[in-house]
């Protein structure tokens, strides 16, 4: 299983135009459980974008990390059930990493591409998003990480924003109302979660884009 895709986009000098100055960033988070601060962070995947020739907002490098949990970390049953995610599992151990180990990974390349598009920070895109960005602070907090590139609480949220243009709030619901494929079996993994979220955000973005020139 490979920890990260990455997609040829050409930079453009003018991402950095559109969200003043911040670089939208997909992250889905699996966890083991509601609570921040006491449950389990179990895998982070993070999609950057970017935009094309043409203008319009597309994927550009994704990365995962599936994570080892923190020690004292609360596991709820329930949770485990819902994701599919067994933190015992022999393969998961061997690919895991440590919270701070696999956020400084996704920093890095949130960094280097914060650098490359003249952005001064990155937002967050998710879908009910404070939930993400709780775990990712509470992560980061805990692992005295000095150099978080996310807005601490500022975000884009795909619930909202596929209510507003589809009238769907539901990701799987948005997603297939968007015309995009959506598949079952793959969903509740933090990688395919991000990437749907980051086709229904660019969709969204592009076709208000296309509104807004009439």
């Amino acid at each position: 299983m490979s920890l990260e895709t990455a997609y040829s986009v050409t930079i453009d000098v003018n991402v950095s135009d559109r969200f003043r100055g911040y670089l939208p960033v997909v992250v889905d988070v699996e966890t083991a459980g509601f609570n921040a601060q006491t449950d389990a962070l179990l895998e982070v995947a993070a999609v950057l974008l970017t935009v094309n020739d043409g203008g319009e907002w597309v994927e550009d490098e994704g990365i995962t990390r599936h994570i080892q949990p923190f020690e004292g970390a609360n596991l709820e049953k329930a949770a485990l059930d819902f994701n599919g995610i067994d933190p015992e599992h022999p393969f998961r151990k061997e690919i895991s990493v440590g919270e701070k180990e696999g956020l400084q990974d996704i920093f890095k390349l949130i960094r280097s591409k914060l650098k490359a598009h003249n952005c001064k920070r990155a937002i967050l895109v998710g879908h009910n998003p404070a939930f993400d960005i709780g775990f990712l602070n509470a992560a980061v907090e805990r692992t005295n990480i000095k150099r978080n590139p996310f807005h601490p609480f500022s975000t884009f949220d795909t619930a909202t924003l596929g209510g507003l243009a589809y009238g769907q709030t539901v990701l799987s619901r948005a997603v297939e109302k968007a015309g995009i494929e959506w598949d079952s079996k793959e969903a509740h993994s933090a990688r395919y979660d991000a990437e749907r979220t980051a086709e229904l955000f660019c969709k969204i973005v592009n076709r208000w884009r296309v509104l807004n020139q009439k």
